[in-house]
């Protein structure tokens, strides 16, 4: 039996790769599922458990330490150890640079340390466990990691931040055993758009991104358990994702020009000084 601890687990994409693992391996997967939210991590805990997997939820804030050197700590007197850690959680956020005051950019920091800390202090807390099992990172980044996306200042540099840092680690596991995945989505139709922050850090109740074309969390999801499961070291999801890639060392401006477009034209940089 292989034990998985996925952090964000209580909607969104977290949840519903839990419920695949749970469908596809059943009685062999032990679940550990982590968030703030508990009511809704129960919910997904008795899903997973309907489908014949074990499932414990511990509510957790990835950004504070202790939490989540708590959570590690709770999957192996639990389970005995972690095969599997799925950095998941995240918050989003849309906001131009010059529209953030400057008594409001703390909340850049707060991202940070949400989408990038909680990711490094849970993988620490797991790292001898992950060693001893020869097991799996995975890093749920962002095709904002990839490619800078206006609007996305601080999500970008969040997960520009994260994809460096596992990027490093894998190679430093690789006498180890221990694999590392990163996985690139783009826009994925979960809620974590509209929970995203404002330019005051306030929760936004809507995107910034064009909608048209988002992928499903069912989706999403498969792609990224396919990835774990061929310990692939990065799945990188839309062609588009994947082209921009490359355009981005052959044709900066293009990819520059592209990416603005993603954009909803009055979230556009200058757009509201045109009206």
């Amino acid at each position: 039996m292989k034990t998985y601890v996925i952090t964000g687990a209580s909607d969104g994409i977290g949840a519903e790769l839990a419920r695949q693992i749970a469908q596809r391996h059943g009685a062999g997967a032990a679940l550990v599922l982590a968030a703030r939210n508990a009511d809704k991590l129960t919910q997904v805990a008795m899903r997973c458990e309907k489908l014949g997997a074990q499932a414990i939820e511990v509510p957790t804030d990835v950004a504070q330490q202790d939490q989540c050197r708590a959570l590690i700590a709770t999957a192996v007197e639990r389970f005995g150890g972690v095969d599997v850690l799925v950095n998941n959680a995240g918050v989003s956020a849309h906001a131009l640079f010059e529209d953030v005051r400057a008594e409001d950019l703390g909340w850049y920091q707060d991202l940070m340390t949400v989408n990038l800390w909680g990711a490094v202090w849970c993988t620490h807390a797991a790292l001898p466990h992950l060693k001893a099992s020869r097991g799996q990172v995975v890093a749920v980044s962002s095709l904002a990691g990839l490619v800078g996306v206006p609007g996305r200042t601080a999500y970008s540099a969040t997960k520009f931040a994260m994809t460096g840092f596992f990027e490093a680690l894998r190679t430093e596991l690789l006498p180890c055993g221990v694999g590392v995945t990163t996985a690139f989505p783009g826009v994925v139709d979960t809620e974590i758009r509209r929970n995203g922050w404002n330019a005051r850090g306030q929760r936004a109740g809507k995107s910034g991104l064009k909608e048209d074309g988002a992928m499903p969390v069912d989706t999403c999801a498969g792609l990224i358990l396919d990835g774990l499961e061929a310990r692939a070291r990065e799945v990188v999801m839309t062609g588009k994702g994947k082209a921009g890639r490359w355009l981005k060392l052959l044709a900066p401006g293009l990819v520059e020009r592209l990416a603005l477009a993603a954009v909803e034209a009055d979230e556009r940089p200058g757009a509201r000084r045109r009206a």
